[in-house]
Protein backbone atom coordinates (compact mmCIF):
# COMPACT_ATOMS: atom_id res chain seq x y z
CA UNK A 1 0.00 0.00 0.00
CA UNK A 2 1.11 3.56 -0.70
CA UNK A 3 2.59 4.80 2.61
CA UNK A 4 0.91 8.19 2.20
CA UNK A 5 -2.47 6.56 1.69
CA UNK A 6 -1.82 4.18 4.58
CA UNK A 7 -1.05 7.12 6.83
CA UNK A 8 -4.32 8.79 5.87
CA UNK A 9 -6.26 5.59 6.60
CA UNK A 10 -4.89 5.17 10.13
CA UNK A 11 -6.39 8.40 11.41
CA UNK A 12 -7.69 7.34 14.80
CA UNK A 13 -9.68 9.04 17.53
CA UNK A 14 -6.51 9.35 19.60
CA UNK A 15 -4.66 10.88 16.66
CA UNK A 16 -7.56 13.27 16.05
CA UNK A 17 -7.37 14.53 19.64
CA UNK A 18 -3.59 14.72 19.56
CA UNK A 19 -3.70 17.22 16.70
CA UNK A 20 -5.56 19.79 18.76
CA UNK A 21 -3.21 22.42 20.11
CA UNK A 22 -5.24 22.67 23.30
CA UNK A 23 -8.34 21.32 24.99
CA UNK A 24 -9.57 18.10 26.54
CA UNK A 25 -7.96 15.90 23.86
CA UNK A 26 -4.47 17.07 24.74
CA UNK A 27 -5.18 16.80 28.46
CA UNK A 28 -6.43 13.24 28.12
CA UNK A 29 -3.53 12.24 25.92
CA UNK A 30 -0.93 13.73 28.25
CA UNK A 31 -2.45 11.79 31.15
CA UNK A 32 -2.25 8.54 29.20
CA UNK A 33 1.33 9.19 28.18
CA UNK A 34 2.36 10.02 31.72
CA UNK A 35 0.74 6.83 32.98
CA UNK A 36 2.69 4.74 30.48
CA UNK A 37 5.89 6.54 31.31
CA UNK A 38 6.40 7.96 27.82
CA UNK A 39 7.35 11.38 29.14
CA UNK A 40 10.19 9.80 31.07
CA UNK A 41 11.32 7.89 28.00
CA UNK A 42 11.61 11.06 25.96
CA UNK A 43 13.41 12.77 28.80
CA UNK A 44 16.34 10.44 28.34
CA UNK A 45 15.45 6.79 28.86
CA UNK A 46 15.23 6.76 32.62
CA UNK A 47 12.16 5.13 34.07
CA UNK A 48 11.16 3.34 30.86
CA UNK A 49 9.54 0.69 33.09
CA UNK A 50 8.23 2.78 35.96
CA UNK A 51 5.37 0.54 37.12
CA UNK A 52 1.76 1.52 37.64
CA UNK A 53 0.64 4.25 40.06
CA UNK A 54 -0.62 2.80 43.32
CA UNK A 55 1.37 -0.44 43.08
CA UNK A 56 2.19 -2.39 45.08
CA UNK A 57 -1.30 -2.46 46.60
CA UNK A 58 0.09 -3.41 50.02
CA UNK A 59 3.54 -4.03 51.53
CA UNK A 60 5.28 -6.77 49.55
CA UNK A 61 7.23 -9.63 51.10
CA UNK A 62 9.09 -10.32 47.85
CA UNK A 63 10.85 -7.86 45.56
CA UNK A 64 11.73 -10.33 42.84
CA UNK A 65 11.00 -13.87 41.64
CA UNK A 66 13.16 -16.72 40.37
CA UNK A 67 10.95 -19.30 38.68
CA UNK A 68 12.69 -22.64 38.04
CA UNK A 69 10.29 -24.08 35.49
CA UNK A 70 10.76 -27.81 34.84
CA UNK A 71 9.35 -28.26 31.34
CA UNK A 72 7.88 -31.64 30.51
CA UNK A 73 6.27 -32.41 33.87
CA UNK A 74 8.34 -34.03 36.67
CA UNK A 75 6.86 -37.20 38.16
CA UNK A 76 5.51 -36.34 41.59
CA UNK A 77 5.30 -40.06 42.47
CA UNK A 78 9.03 -40.55 41.95
CA UNK A 79 10.19 -37.31 43.60
CA UNK A 80 7.84 -35.93 46.26
CA UNK A 81 4.56 -37.80 46.72
CA UNK A 82 5.60 -41.06 48.40
CA UNK A 83 3.00 -43.85 48.20
CA UNK A 84 4.35 -46.92 50.06
CA UNK A 85 1.09 -48.89 49.72
CA UNK A 86 1.65 -49.13 45.99
CA UNK A 87 4.34 -51.76 46.52
CA UNK A 88 1.62 -54.30 47.24
CA UNK A 89 -0.26 -53.27 44.09
CA UNK A 90 2.51 -53.54 41.51
CA UNK A 91 1.07 -54.55 38.15
CA UNK A 92 -2.53 -54.42 39.35
CA UNK A 93 -4.92 -52.59 37.06
CA UNK A 94 -5.78 -49.07 38.20
CA UNK A 95 -9.27 -49.32 39.75
CA UNK A 96 -12.04 -47.56 37.86
CA UNK A 97 -13.12 -46.05 41.20
CA UNK A 98 -9.81 -44.16 41.26
CA UNK A 99 -9.69 -43.23 37.60
CA UNK A 100 -13.36 -42.17 37.55
CA UNK A 101 -13.49 -41.89 33.79
CA UNK A 102 -10.72 -39.32 33.61
CA UNK A 103 -9.82 -38.09 30.16
CA UNK A 104 -6.59 -39.67 28.92
CA UNK A 105 -4.11 -38.63 26.27
CA UNK A 106 -3.96 -40.44 22.96
CA UNK A 107 -0.74 -42.09 24.11
CA UNK A 108 -2.42 -44.34 26.68
CA UNK A 109 -6.16 -44.10 26.03
CA UNK A 110 -6.12 -47.33 24.04
CA UNK A 111 -3.93 -49.45 26.30
CA UNK A 112 -5.44 -52.86 27.12
CA UNK A 113 -4.86 -52.19 30.82
CA UNK A 114 -3.38 -49.64 33.20
CA UNK A 115 -0.85 -51.45 35.42
CA UNK A 116 0.05 -49.70 38.67
CA UNK A 117 3.75 -48.75 38.74
CA UNK A 118 5.24 -48.00 42.17
CA UNK A 119 8.37 -45.88 42.16
CA UNK A 120 11.61 -47.85 42.10
CA UNK A 121 13.28 -45.14 44.16
CA UNK A 122 13.58 -45.01 47.94
CA UNK A 123 12.13 -42.19 50.05
CA UNK A 124 13.13 -40.77 53.42
CA UNK A 125 12.17 -37.91 55.71
CA UNK A 126 14.49 -34.95 56.06
CA UNK A 127 15.05 -31.96 58.31
CA UNK A 128 13.03 -30.80 61.25
CA UNK A 129 9.98 -30.54 59.01
CA UNK A 130 10.14 -34.22 58.15
CA UNK A 131 9.68 -33.58 54.43
CA UNK A 132 9.60 -36.85 52.47
CA UNK A 133 11.82 -36.80 49.41
CA UNK A 134 13.14 -39.27 46.88
CA UNK A 135 16.73 -40.49 46.96
CA UNK A 136 17.09 -38.67 43.63
CA UNK A 137 17.07 -35.33 45.50
CA UNK A 138 19.83 -35.52 48.12
CA UNK A 139 20.75 -31.83 47.82
CA UNK A 140 17.17 -30.60 47.90
CA UNK A 141 16.76 -32.72 51.04
CA UNK A 142 19.42 -30.59 52.77
CA UNK A 143 17.35 -27.42 52.29
CA UNK A 144 13.97 -29.07 52.92
CA UNK A 145 13.33 -26.88 55.97
CA UNK A 146 13.53 -23.79 53.74
CA UNK A 147 10.92 -25.11 51.32
CA UNK A 148 7.15 -25.22 51.16
CA UNK A 149 5.76 -28.14 49.16
CA UNK A 150 2.33 -27.93 47.55
CA UNK A 151 1.38 -31.53 46.74
CA UNK A 152 -2.15 -30.75 45.60
CA UNK A 153 -1.60 -28.69 42.49
CA UNK A 154 -3.96 -29.44 39.61
CA UNK A 155 -4.60 -28.04 36.15
CA UNK A 156 -7.21 -28.08 33.40
CA UNK A 157 -4.78 -28.99 30.61
CA UNK A 158 -3.63 -32.51 29.76
CA UNK A 159 -1.10 -31.81 26.98
CA UNK A 160 2.16 -29.89 27.18
CA UNK A 161 1.61 -26.80 25.07
CA UNK A 162 -1.75 -25.74 26.54
CA UNK A 163 -0.54 -26.69 30.03
CA UNK A 164 2.66 -24.64 29.85
CA UNK A 165 0.77 -21.79 28.21
CA UNK A 166 -1.82 -21.98 31.00
CA UNK A 167 0.61 -21.90 33.91
CA UNK A 168 2.72 -19.11 32.41
CA UNK A 169 -0.09 -16.90 31.04
CA UNK A 170 -3.26 -17.96 32.86
CA UNK A 171 -4.96 -19.18 29.69
CA UNK A 172 -4.58 -22.31 27.55
CA UNK A 173 -4.66 -20.48 24.23
CA UNK A 174 -1.67 -18.44 23.14
CA UNK A 175 -1.80 -14.66 23.01
CA UNK A 176 -2.01 -13.44 26.60
CA UNK A 177 0.80 -11.82 28.60
CA UNK A 178 3.10 -14.09 30.59
CA UNK A 179 3.35 -13.75 34.35
CA UNK A 180 6.74 -12.02 34.07
CA UNK A 181 5.30 -9.46 31.68
CA UNK A 182 2.41 -8.76 34.05
CA UNK A 183 4.86 -8.12 36.88
CA UNK A 184 7.09 -5.91 34.74
CA UNK A 185 3.99 -3.94 33.69
CA UNK A 186 2.66 -3.58 37.23
CA UNK A 187 5.83 -3.08 39.26
CA UNK A 188 8.35 -1.82 36.75
CA UNK A 189 12.09 -2.29 37.00
CA UNK A 190 14.64 -1.76 39.76
CA UNK A 191 17.61 -1.77 37.34
CA UNK A 192 17.57 0.54 34.33
CA UNK A 193 20.52 -1.29 32.75
CA UNK A 194 18.90 -4.73 32.59
CA UNK A 195 15.46 -5.94 31.51
CA UNK A 196 12.82 -6.37 34.21
CA UNK A 197 12.10 -9.87 32.87
CA UNK A 198 14.88 -12.27 31.85
CA UNK A 199 14.55 -15.84 30.54
CA UNK A 200 17.20 -18.59 30.53
CA UNK A 201 16.63 -21.92 28.76
CA UNK A 202 18.56 -25.17 29.22
CA UNK A 203 18.23 -28.68 27.78
CA UNK A 204 18.24 -31.59 30.21
CA UNK A 205 19.96 -34.94 29.88
CA UNK A 206 16.79 -36.89 30.63
CA UNK A 207 14.75 -36.73 27.45
CA UNK A 208 16.99 -35.03 24.90
CA UNK A 209 14.07 -34.81 22.43
CA UNK A 210 11.67 -33.19 24.87
CA UNK A 211 8.89 -30.79 24.01
CA UNK A 212 9.98 -27.54 22.32
CA UNK A 213 9.51 -24.18 23.97
CA UNK A 214 8.16 -21.10 22.23
CA UNK A 215 9.15 -17.49 22.79
CA UNK A 216 5.49 -16.58 23.29
CA UNK A 217 5.71 -18.32 26.70
CA UNK A 218 7.57 -15.23 27.91
CA UNK A 219 5.82 -12.82 25.54
CA UNK A 220 3.89 -9.70 26.49
CA UNK A 221 0.70 -10.64 24.65
CA UNK A 222 -1.50 -7.56 24.35
CA UNK A 223 0.68 -5.54 26.75
CA UNK A 224 3.22 -3.18 25.15
CA UNK A 225 6.16 -5.22 23.86
CA UNK A 226 8.66 -3.54 26.20
CA UNK A 227 7.30 -5.83 28.94
CA UNK A 228 8.17 -9.09 27.20
CA UNK A 229 10.91 -11.34 28.55
CA UNK A 230 14.40 -11.04 27.14
CA UNK A 231 15.99 -14.40 26.41
CA UNK A 232 19.66 -14.82 27.36
CA UNK A 233 21.61 -17.49 25.50
CA UNK A 234 24.84 -19.35 26.10
CA UNK A 235 27.88 -18.37 24.10
CA UNK A 236 29.74 -15.24 23.07
CA UNK A 237 26.56 -13.26 22.36
CA UNK A 238 24.12 -13.77 25.26
CA UNK A 239 21.54 -11.42 23.71
CA UNK A 240 21.11 -11.42 19.95
CA UNK A 241 21.91 -8.26 18.00
CA UNK A 242 23.21 -6.48 21.08
CA UNK A 243 26.76 -5.95 19.85
CA UNK A 244 27.68 -3.15 17.47
CA UNK A 245 28.03 -4.25 13.84
CA UNK A 246 31.59 -4.28 12.43
CA UNK A 247 32.86 -0.76 11.83
CA UNK A 248 30.39 0.89 14.22
CA UNK A 249 31.84 2.53 17.34
CA UNK A 250 29.99 3.17 20.58
CA UNK A 251 30.00 6.88 19.80
CA UNK A 252 28.55 6.22 16.35
CA UNK A 253 25.92 3.94 17.85
CA UNK A 254 24.97 6.65 20.34
CA UNK A 255 24.59 9.28 17.61
CA UNK A 256 22.53 6.88 15.51
CA UNK A 257 20.20 6.08 18.44
CA UNK A 258 19.77 9.77 19.27
CA UNK A 259 18.75 10.55 15.71
CA UNK A 260 16.48 7.51 15.55
CA UNK A 261 14.84 8.47 18.85
CA UNK A 262 14.08 11.94 17.49
CA UNK A 263 12.49 10.45 14.38
CA UNK A 264 10.49 7.95 16.43
CA UNK A 265 9.55 10.76 18.81
CA UNK A 266 8.02 12.71 15.94
CA UNK A 267 5.95 9.67 14.97
CA UNK A 268 4.95 9.15 18.59
CA UNK A 269 3.66 12.72 18.82
CA UNK A 270 1.70 12.20 15.64
CA UNK A 271 0.23 8.73 16.19
CA UNK A 272 0.43 8.19 19.98
CA UNK A 273 1.15 4.51 19.32
CA UNK A 274 2.42 2.74 22.48
CA UNK A 275 4.62 0.49 20.36
CA UNK A 276 6.63 3.46 19.13
CA UNK A 277 7.43 4.36 22.73
CA UNK A 278 8.30 0.71 23.36
CA UNK A 279 10.65 0.77 20.40
CA UNK A 280 12.45 3.84 21.74
CA UNK A 281 12.72 2.28 25.20
CA UNK A 282 14.05 -1.02 23.84
CA UNK A 283 16.72 0.66 21.71
CA UNK A 284 17.89 2.54 24.80
CA UNK A 285 17.81 -0.62 26.91
CA UNK A 286 19.87 -2.48 24.30
CA UNK A 287 22.47 0.29 24.36
CA UNK A 288 22.77 0.13 28.14
CA UNK A 289 22.89 -3.68 28.04
CA UNK A 290 26.02 -3.51 25.91
CA UNK A 291 27.83 -2.75 29.15
CA UNK A 292 25.68 -4.50 31.75
CA UNK A 293 25.24 -7.90 30.06
CA UNK A 294 28.93 -8.78 29.50
CA UNK A 295 29.66 -7.93 33.14
CA UNK A 296 26.66 -9.97 34.30
CA UNK A 297 27.43 -13.09 32.29
CA UNK A 298 31.18 -13.13 33.04
CA UNK A 299 31.46 -15.76 35.77
CA UNK A 300 35.26 -15.72 35.84
CA UNK A 301 35.32 -13.63 39.02
CA UNK A 302 33.07 -16.03 40.92
CA UNK A 303 35.04 -17.82 43.65
CA UNK A 304 35.86 -21.50 43.23
CA UNK A 305 33.44 -22.32 46.03
CA UNK A 306 30.54 -21.12 43.90
CA UNK A 307 31.18 -23.71 41.21
CA UNK A 308 31.70 -26.44 43.79
CA UNK A 309 28.39 -25.55 45.39
CA UNK A 310 26.38 -25.47 42.15
CA UNK A 311 27.92 -28.67 40.81
CA UNK A 312 30.10 -29.93 37.96
CA UNK A 313 27.90 -28.48 35.20
CA UNK A 314 28.10 -24.95 36.56
CA UNK A 315 31.19 -24.05 34.52
CA UNK A 316 29.44 -24.86 31.23
CA UNK A 317 27.43 -21.95 29.89
CA UNK A 318 23.85 -22.79 29.06
CA UNK A 319 23.41 -25.57 31.61
CA UNK A 320 20.79 -25.39 34.32
CA UNK A 321 23.55 -25.07 36.92
CA UNK A 322 25.23 -22.14 35.16
CA UNK A 323 21.82 -20.51 34.68
CA UNK A 324 21.14 -20.82 38.42
CA UNK A 325 24.31 -18.83 39.10
CA UNK A 326 23.18 -16.23 36.57
CA UNK A 327 19.77 -16.15 38.27
CA UNK A 328 21.41 -15.26 41.57
CA UNK A 329 23.49 -12.55 39.87
CA UNK A 330 20.38 -11.15 38.19
CA UNK A 331 18.57 -11.13 41.53
CA UNK A 332 21.47 -9.24 43.10
CA UNK A 333 21.10 -6.63 40.37
CA UNK A 334 17.40 -6.10 41.00
CA UNK A 335 15.91 -7.88 38.00
CA UNK A 336 12.21 -8.28 38.79
CA UNK A 337 11.39 -11.67 37.25
CA UNK A 338 13.90 -14.37 36.30
CA UNK A 339 12.55 -17.52 34.69
CA UNK A 340 14.63 -20.60 34.01
CA UNK A 341 13.13 -23.20 31.67
CA UNK A 342 14.75 -26.64 31.88
CA UNK A 343 13.64 -29.16 29.28
CA UNK A 344 13.73 -32.96 29.49
CA UNK A 345 11.10 -34.05 32.04
CA UNK A 346 8.71 -35.79 29.62
CA UNK A 347 9.29 -39.42 30.63
CA UNK A 348 6.79 -41.54 28.69
CA UNK A 349 9.21 -44.46 28.74
CA UNK A 350 12.50 -45.37 30.43
CA UNK A 351 11.51 -43.11 33.31
CA UNK A 352 13.92 -44.45 35.97
CA UNK A 353 16.97 -43.72 33.83
CA UNK A 354 15.70 -40.44 32.37
CA UNK A 355 14.48 -38.90 35.61
CA UNK A 356 17.73 -39.78 37.35
CA UNK A 357 19.58 -37.77 34.70
CA UNK A 358 17.16 -34.86 35.06
CA UNK A 359 17.66 -34.80 38.81
CA UNK A 360 21.42 -34.87 38.34
CA UNK A 361 20.97 -31.74 36.20
CA UNK A 362 18.77 -29.86 38.64
CA UNK A 363 18.97 -31.12 42.22
CA UNK A 364 22.31 -29.66 43.29
CA UNK A 365 22.01 -26.26 41.55
CA UNK A 366 18.43 -25.74 42.78
CA UNK A 367 19.50 -26.38 46.38
CA UNK A 368 22.65 -24.30 45.91
CA UNK A 369 20.57 -21.36 44.74
CA UNK A 370 18.49 -21.50 47.92
CA UNK A 371 21.61 -21.69 50.09
CA UNK A 372 23.33 -18.92 48.14
CA UNK A 373 20.39 -16.54 48.37
CA UNK A 374 19.98 -17.30 52.06
CA UNK A 375 23.63 -16.60 52.89
CA UNK A 376 23.56 -13.32 50.96
CA UNK A 377 20.41 -12.14 52.74
CA UNK A 378 18.39 -12.28 49.52
CA UNK A 379 16.04 -15.20 50.22
CA UNK A 380 13.79 -13.18 52.51
CA UNK A 381 12.73 -10.91 49.65
CA UNK A 382 13.22 -13.31 46.73
CA UNK A 383 10.45 -15.79 45.93
CA UNK A 384 11.79 -19.01 44.39
CA UNK A 385 9.40 -21.42 42.65
CA UNK A 386 10.20 -24.94 41.35
CA UNK A 387 7.74 -27.01 39.30
CA UNK A 388 6.34 -28.06 35.96
CA UNK A 389 3.06 -27.91 34.06
CA UNK A 390 1.36 -31.06 35.41
CA UNK A 391 2.18 -34.45 36.95
CA UNK A 392 2.58 -38.07 35.80
CA UNK A 393 0.26 -41.07 36.00
CA UNK A 394 0.58 -43.82 38.58
CA UNK A 395 -0.03 -46.40 35.88
CA UNK A 396 2.68 -47.39 33.44
CA UNK A 397 2.65 -46.23 29.89
CA UNK A 398 3.73 -49.23 27.86
CA UNK A 399 5.22 -52.37 29.35
CA UNK A 400 5.84 -52.49 33.10
CA UNK A 401 8.89 -54.45 34.27
CA UNK A 402 10.60 -54.83 37.62
CA UNK A 403 12.95 -51.92 36.95
CA UNK A 404 11.45 -49.95 34.08
CA UNK A 405 8.26 -48.08 33.23
CA UNK A 406 6.96 -44.89 31.69
CA UNK A 407 4.29 -42.46 32.86
CA UNK A 408 1.74 -40.44 30.89
CA UNK A 409 0.53 -36.88 31.57
CA UNK A 410 -1.54 -36.40 34.69
CA UNK A 411 -3.27 -33.05 35.38
CA UNK A 412 -5.22 -34.10 38.48
CA UNK A 413 -2.34 -33.71 40.94
CA UNK A 414 1.29 -32.66 40.96
CA UNK A 415 3.84 -31.04 43.25
CA UNK A 416 5.62 -27.70 43.25
CA UNK A 417 7.79 -26.12 45.91
CA UNK A 418 8.31 -22.50 46.89
CA UNK A 419 10.82 -20.76 49.14
CA UNK A 420 11.54 -17.29 50.54
CA UNK A 421 9.67 -14.09 49.74
CA UNK A 422 6.74 -14.39 52.15
CA UNK A 423 6.28 -18.17 52.01
CA UNK A 424 6.14 -20.27 55.17
CA UNK A 425 9.18 -22.58 55.23
CA UNK A 426 9.35 -26.21 56.32
CA UNK A 427 5.79 -27.23 55.50
CA UNK A 428 3.73 -29.29 53.06
CA UNK A 429 0.23 -28.47 51.89
CA UNK A 430 -2.25 -30.85 50.36
CA UNK A 431 -2.64 -34.61 50.16
CA UNK A 432 -3.47 -37.12 47.46
CA UNK A 433 -4.97 -40.60 47.57
CA UNK A 434 -2.93 -43.82 47.83
CA UNK A 435 -2.39 -43.79 44.08
CA UNK A 436 -1.24 -40.15 43.81
CA UNK A 437 -4.13 -39.81 41.40
CA UNK A 438 -6.77 -37.65 43.09
CA UNK A 439 -6.45 -34.81 45.60
CA UNK A 440 -7.93 -35.51 49.02
CA UNK A 441 -7.26 -32.18 50.78
CA UNK A 442 -6.36 -28.54 50.07
CA UNK A 443 -6.57 -28.47 46.26
CA UNK A 444 -4.63 -25.65 44.59
CA UNK A 445 -5.26 -24.75 40.97
CA UNK A 446 -3.07 -22.71 38.62
CA UNK A 447 -4.94 -19.44 39.23
CA UNK A 448 -4.55 -19.93 42.99
CA UNK A 449 -0.79 -20.34 42.60
CA UNK A 450 -0.50 -17.23 40.44
CA UNK A 451 -2.73 -15.23 42.80
CA UNK A 452 -0.41 -16.23 45.66
CA UNK A 453 2.69 -15.24 43.68
CA UNK A 454 1.14 -11.83 43.05
CA UNK A 455 0.24 -11.52 46.73
CA UNK A 456 3.87 -12.07 47.75
CA UNK A 457 4.80 -9.23 45.40
CA UNK A 458 2.24 -6.91 47.02
CA UNK A 459 -0.34 -7.18 44.24
CA UNK A 460 -4.05 -7.89 44.54
CA UNK A 461 -4.54 -10.16 41.54
CA UNK A 462 -8.13 -9.00 41.10
CA UNK A 463 -7.16 -5.34 40.95
CA UNK A 464 -4.29 -5.35 38.43
CA UNK A 465 -5.93 -5.49 35.00
CA UNK A 466 -5.34 -4.31 31.45
CA UNK A 467 -8.14 -3.23 29.13
CA UNK A 468 -7.96 -4.89 25.74
CA UNK A 469 -10.68 -5.16 23.09
CA UNK A 470 -13.23 -3.76 25.51
CA UNK A 471 -12.54 -6.13 28.38
CA UNK A 472 -10.41 -5.80 31.52
CA UNK A 473 -8.06 -8.80 31.52
CA UNK A 474 -5.99 -10.14 34.40
CA UNK A 475 -3.50 -13.00 34.83
CA UNK A 476 -5.94 -15.05 36.91
CA UNK A 477 -8.79 -14.58 34.41
CA UNK A 478 -12.08 -14.74 36.37
CA UNK A 479 -11.13 -16.76 39.43
CA UNK A 480 -8.28 -17.65 41.78
CA UNK A 481 -7.69 -17.32 45.53
CA UNK A 482 -4.55 -16.61 47.53
CA UNK A 483 -3.36 -19.77 49.30
CA UNK A 484 -3.16 -18.20 52.76
CA UNK A 485 -2.04 -21.38 54.51
CA UNK A 486 1.42 -21.17 52.96
CA UNK A 487 2.04 -17.48 53.72
CA UNK A 488 4.55 -16.61 56.40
Amino acid sequence: MDPILEKQLVLTRRLFFSRFSSGIGVAALSTLLAREGFAKVFAGGEGDLPGLPGLPHFPAKAKRIIYLFQSGAPSQIDLFDHKPKLENLRGADLPSSIRMGQRLTGMTAFQANFPTAPSVFKFAQHGGSGATLSELLPHTAKVADDLCFIKSMHTEAINHDPAITFITTGFQLAGRPSIGSWLAYGLGSENQDLPAFVVLVSRGTGNMNDQPLYDRLWGSGFLPSKYQGVKFRAGAEPVLYLSNPPGISNQGRRRFLDDLARLNGEKQKEFADPEIASRIAQYEMAYRMQTSVPELTDLSKEPEGTFERYGPDSRRAGTFAANCILARRLAERGVRFIQLFHRGWDQHNNLPRQIANQCRDTDQPSAALIQDLKERGLLDDTLVIWGGEFGRTVYSQGKLTADNYGRDHHPRCFTVWLAGGGIKPGMSLGETDDYSYNITSDPVEIHDLNATIFHCMGIDHEQMTYKFQGRHFRLTDVRGSVVKKILA
